[in-house]
C-alpha cells in the first residue's frame, strides 16, 4: 500500500525533517512517487485524490494471513490490510449487514466518530480484536486516520518526502527511495489524526515521544516513537472537526 499528502494535510511529524538526509527523494513529485509505486506493483489500484494526494494498493505477493483491501464509501477511502477477530460483533454494534467487511466497519465507525464523537477514537481502536494497519482518509473533511496494532503484525511505515509530503506504505524499498532515511515504523498500538497528531490508544494521555537516534558522528540518522509512561496529558491537542472526535473523553476524565 501508498499513502501520500502533501504536508498541509499530513502534517507529519517535524522529527523526520532533522534526519540531514531527508531531502534524498526531494527530486520526485508525488506523481512521480505515484508512478514509482506502480512501477514496482503494476497490478496496483490508485485513487487520485484532490491536489496531487492519491492512495494505492495491490495485492500482488499478498499474504493470506494479512489480506488487503481498498474501500470507498460516502468520499471516505480506506485502506486496510490484517484482520479484524471481532468484525461480526462490530457489525452488529454499527447495524452493518453481514457483508461489510472490516474496512467498511471502520468507516462506518469513522463517520460516527465524526458526526456524533459518543467516545473517543482511542476507544475504537482499543475495540479492534486482529492483526492489522489501516488509513482512513475523509475527503470532505480532510480527516486523516491511520492506526496499527499494539502488536505491529502487520508492516506499516511512514515518513516524509524531499518536500515535506507524509508517506505511508508497507514497502520499506518504496519508503527509501522517496523518503531517503526520513521514515519508521508506524509505533505499536498507536494512532495518528492530522488534527491531534500520534497518540496511544492504550495509553490516550500519556505523550508519544520521538526518539532521535544519532550515528557514530552524532549525526541524527534515525527516528523512532514511543509512549512516555511518565508524562501525562491533561487534553489531547486538536483543531478543526478531528476536536470533535475526543471532547466528550477528555471531559469525562478531566
Amino acid at each position: 500500500m501508498l499513502a501520500v499528502f502533501d504536508k498541509a494535510i499530513g502534517k507529519p511529524p517535524q522529527e523526520f525533517s532533522l534526519i540531514p538526509s531527508f531531502g534524498l527523494g526531494s527530486s520526485k513529485s508525488r506523481q512521480e512517487i505515484a508512478e514509482t509505486f506502480q512501477s514496482s506493483w503494476p497490478e496496483s489500484t490508485l485513487y487520485n485524490l484532490s491536489n496531487g494526494n492519491f492512495m494505492a494498493l495491490s495485492h500482488e505477493d499478498e499474504s493470506p494471513l494479512h489480506p488487503r483491501s481498498i474501500v470507498v464509501m460516502d468520499d471516505i477511502f480506506c485502506i486496510f490490510i490484517g484482520t479484524v477477530e471481532n468484525t461480526c460483533e462490530l457489525r452488529r454494534h454499527y447495524g452493518l449487514s453481514r457483508q461489510a467487511t472490516a474496512a467498511m466497519v471502520l468507516i462506518e465507525a469513522y463517520k460516527v466518530l465524526r458526526d456524533r464523537a459518543p467516545y473517543p477514537p482511542d476507544q475504537v481502536v482499543k475495540d479492534l480484536q486482529g492483526k492489522f494497519a489501516f488509513i482512513i482518509f475523509d475527503a470532505k473533511s480532510l480527516n486523516l486516520f491511520a492506526a496499527r496494532d499494539r502488536d505491529g503484525s502487520v508492516d506499516f511505515k511512514w515518513g516524509i518526502s524531499g518536500d515535506g509530503s507524509l508517506i505511508c506504505s508497507n514497502d520499506a524499498n518504496i519508503m527509501a527511495e522517496t523518503c531517503g532515511k526520513s521514515f519508521a515504523n508506524f509505533p505499536p498500538g498507536c494512532m495518528f489524526m492530522n488534527g491531534s497528531g500520534l497518540t496511544s490508544f492504550d495509553h490516550p494521555f500519556h505523550k508519544v515521544r520521538a526518539i532521535l537516534l544519532e550515528d557514530d558522528e552524532g549525526q541524527v540518522c534515525r527516528v523512532t516513537f514511543q509512549v512516555d509512561l511518565f508524562t501525562r496529558l491533561h487534553s489531547i491537542p486538536r483543531s478543526g472537526s478531528a476536536a470533535n472526535w475526543a471532547d466528550a473523553a477528555v471531559a469525562e476524565a478531566e
